[in-house]
């Protein structure tokens, strides 16, 4: 381990070999850091909070603190990082609630920028980036392979799918769906995340199905049940287009169109 003397860390916390401390970094006693992680100077890290290998924290992070919940009476609640993040300044993730999933979970490889806020029980995937000043209130549910525009917020219990890309400033009240584009306050759809589908592999096949899928579910002007006797009456109906239905189908806040 290699940490700056000015570093305060519990004797009790778990951190692994190759991991970097800056100066006046705080680390609590409940805190696991996985080898090779950095953490920037004036980090604080508290709480039952697990660090995977190779994440790198730039200075002022707070993460594991208590969540802003009033509910919250000082119950054992956790955060819980995957590995290869990176989190750049200024960025609070906190800790779950009792009454919610109990923890906060940010899987691997994704960036966040400065000023990041993510709350109590919120769950991220992998490989996504949220852009400056991006807040995410409670519960909140991020896919893979998206990216989130600054200065955005999300409402708490939105699920945000894959491979989506929401505009900059945009006001998230309901889910959006896998694959598409969506900015605006309210947030509107605007086509397929084609550029993102592309990047990452997908088939000129596979764009074109969802393509289809799309136009019948958000453009045709039928309920849901409609659209998704349409495709399988014109056999779209694949493994792309069943997440997306099966995403929509078990939307509680609703999906923004």
């Amino acid at each position: 381990m290699n940490h700056h003397p000015t570093a305060l860390i519990h004797p009790k916390a778990e951190i692994d070999e190759g991991v970097a401390i800056g100066p006046y970094a705080i680390i609590g006693e409940q805190v696991r850091i996985g080898k090779g992680s950095d953490i920037g100077s004036h980090c604080v890290i508290d709480g039952k909070t697990e660090i995977g290998p190779n994440c790198k924290f730039y200075p002022f992070n707070s993460i594991g603190l208590a969540p802003q919940d009033l509910k919250y009476k000082n119950e054992e609640t956790s955060v819980v990082i995957g590995k290869n993040n990176t989190f750049r300044e200024f960025i609070t993730v906190h800790r779950g609630t009792q009454g919610g999933k109990g923890k906060t979970v940010i899987g691997n490889d994704n960036f966040f920028m400065a000023y990041v806020h993510v709350a109590h029980d919120c769950h991220i995937g992998n490989r996504s980036i949220l852009a400056n000043a991006t807040n995410l209130a409670g519960h909140v549910d991020i896919g893979d392979d998206s990216i989130i525009g600054g200065m955005t917020a999300i409402h708490q219990f939105v699920r945000i799918g894959d491979y989506v890309m929401i505009g900059g400033a945009s006001a998230v009240a309901q889910d959006i769906p896998h694959f598409v584009c969506a900015v605006g306050n309210r947030t509107s759809l605007y086509g397929l995340n084609l550029i993102g589908l592309k990047r990452k592999g997908f088939s000129p096949e596979r764009i074109d199905a969802l393509k289809k899928a799309y136009k019948i579910l958000f453009r045709s002007g039928l309920t849901l049940a409609n659209a998704v006797k349409k495709m399988k009456e014109e056999d779209l109906i694949q493994p792309d287009v069943d997440r997306l239905i099966a995403f929509m189908e078990s939307s509680k806040r609703g999906v923004s169109r």
